[in-house]
């Protein structure tokens, strides 16, 4: 997945989506995520010039922090430097910049939360399975690598609340695009997912008189769409909106119905690990977190980094 993604006129789109975004709060419970140690799902590789379509804006700005819910300012001296952990390779979320720093919407959220604590940030770049250990022998303070909770996690580390989740969606032909898609609506048609993933599962379990057709990867499944081999796909909405706003699809295809975010099928959501125990650091960056979307500025990182949303 590339870089830097620039949406003009912010400002103006900011006021519209701060609204979506306090909406999308009572969004709760959803996999770009590293599901859990070491399980590491493919990043959707978005390309390298998104195209502007129709979906690119306005777009809805997750927000998964409840305004009627404001954390009090926790004590904070204590607090000098935040030591960050983050993945090697997992555009746009974590990269290696131009420079040969570390770069991605993960690393920029970071060193936001850090300005708004006003601590010293500095971020280490590691190999995704090494991230746990490295914690756990204090070699960082936390880790921000689009890390999934997940109860095995919870049991080797604490976690913040979630920043990110990401849902569920289907894709289909841009002439065959639903706006709502319920289970009744989908008898007999062919539907594809990667075989094996929470997605079948749950095609399995709630849309029943589809016709499922299982796939072994992303590109055999896409691929499947774009021939018009089968009606719609199902899976990880931040990959298919790369995908769909990418070379890769021949401008062929496009989101129909809303998200799905049951936590049952599709996790609890991506949260910072800190080491267990760690409630100072914990309730500092859940503080952080609900100041930095309250500013507006997770909406203007959302949109620099996603241009088709995923939501």
């Amino acid at each position: 997945m590339a870089a830097s993604r620039q949406v003009k006129s912010l400002q103006i789109v900011r006021r519209v989506l701060l609204g979506l975004a306090a909406g999308a709060c009572l969004l709760a419970g959803l996999p770009g995520a590293k599901a859990q140690i070491p399980a590491k799902p493919a990043p959707a590789a978005p390309q390298a010039t998104p195209r502007v379509g129709p979906q690119a804006a306005p777009q809805a700005v997750p927000g998964f922090w409840d305004p009627r819910r404001r954390p009090e300012r926790p004590d904070l001296s204590r607090l000098t430097v935040i030591r960050f952990l983050t993945e090697t390779d997992y555009p746009p979320f974590n990269y290696t910049g131009a420079d040969g720093n570390p770069a991605g919407f993960n690393v920029d959220f970071a060193r936001a939360l850090c300005e708004e604590i006003k601590v010293t940030c500095t971020v280490q770049m590691r190999r995704f399975e090494t991230l746990v250990d490295a914690l756990a022998s204090n070699r960082g303070d936390a880790i921000i690598a689009s890390m999934a909770v997940s109860p095995q996690l919870r049991a080797r580390v604490d976690f913040t609340d979630p920043y990110y989740r990401v849902p569920a969606r289907f894709a289909s032909r841009k002439d065959a695009v639903m706006p709502e898609i319920r289970p009744e609506y989908l008898e007999g048609k062919k539907v594809g997912a990667i075989a094996g993933s929470a997605h079948e599962a749950y095609l399995k379990a709630m849309f029943t008189d589809a016709e499922l057709h299982p796939y072994p990867n992303d590109d055999a499944m896409r691929s499947a769409l774009r021939k018009g081999e089968v009606d719609f796909i199902f899976g990880d909405a931040i990959s298919l909106a790369f995908w769909i706003n990418g070379t890769d699809s021949g401008d062929c295809c496009a989101f129909s119905g809303g998200p799905f975010v049951e936590s049952r099928f599709f996790g609890e959501g991506i949260g910072i690990a800190v080491r267990k125990g760690n409630d100072v650091l914990r309730q500092a960056l859940n503080w952080a977190m609900f100041r930095v979307w309250e500013k507006g500025r997770y909406t203007d990182l959302w949109l620099r980094y996603f241009s088709v949303s995923p939501f």
